[in-house]
């Protein structure tokens, strides 16, 4: 009997289901997952950017309820210590959480202009000037993190950090985006976790799509 449940909505659009799914995949925490279907009417508001829903992801362990998804990092990194989400070193603990949060709060125009669509490809794919700033910023947090603590992931082992952008993994993908070999590296590090194989295989069978984010933009 797992200790936990997990609510998420789709697998193929829903960044943040994704985030809170890796959280709880890598403190090794035994969860049932609950489904919110796309066509909910909060989910379908949350996946198109039109409300920040609070339904996904939602934890629920012990009797204790967590729906946003840093406040799961922590509560993960809080009863599953020896997991390592946060860094031991305090400084680096601290650089964590700041990455963490700046993807939580910002990047406001890359997630508009290119939204998570895990079955769709967008070859040569044009941005605005505000989303390539986004990129540039999260490549700049990329290159910061692997050079510090010597990769291959952003704080040496797997962490919080990486359940936060591997949604920007995939969307570099899809979308095409250019990438220095460095970062290029990384992603495809992400790309190769058996739990992102997991999640984009069961993204794949998705039945429902959603016509406004499966048009170019």
């Amino acid at each position: 009997m797992p200790e936990a449940t997990l609510t998420i909505s789709s697998r193929n659009y829903s960044s943040w289901s994704l985030r809170g799914w890796l959280l709880a995949k890598f403190a090794k925490l035994e969860f049932e997952e609950v489904i919110v279907p796309p066509d909910d009417a909060d989910a379908r508001k949350e996946l198109l950017l039109l409300s920040p829903s609070i339904l996904v992801p939602c934890l629920t362990h012990n009797g204790v309820e967590v729906w946003d998804t840093l406040a799961i990092g922590e509560y993960l990194a809080e009863v599953r210590p020896d997991a390592g989400l946060l860094p031991g070193d305090r400084a680096a603990r601290a650089h964590c959480r700041a990455i963490c949060g700046e993807m939580h709060s910002g990047f406001t125009s890359l997630r508009s202009a290119l939204p998570m669509n895990l079955k769709r490809r967008f070859p040569g794919h044009k941005m605005w000037a505000r989303a390539l700033a986004d990129v540039e910023r999260v490549t700049t947090i990329w290159r910061e993190c692997l050079h510090r603590y010597g990769g291959p992931y952003l704080f040496g082992t797997l962490s919080m950090a990486d359940a936060m952008y591997a949604p920007v993994v995939t969307r570099f993908r899809t979308y095409d985006v250019k990438l220095d070999p460095q970062c290029a590296a990384y992603s495809e590090s992400i790309l190769a976790l058996p739990e992102m194989q997991e999640w984009i295989a069961a993204a794949t069978l998705e039945a429902e799509d959603i016509d406004e984010l499966d048009m170019e933009f």
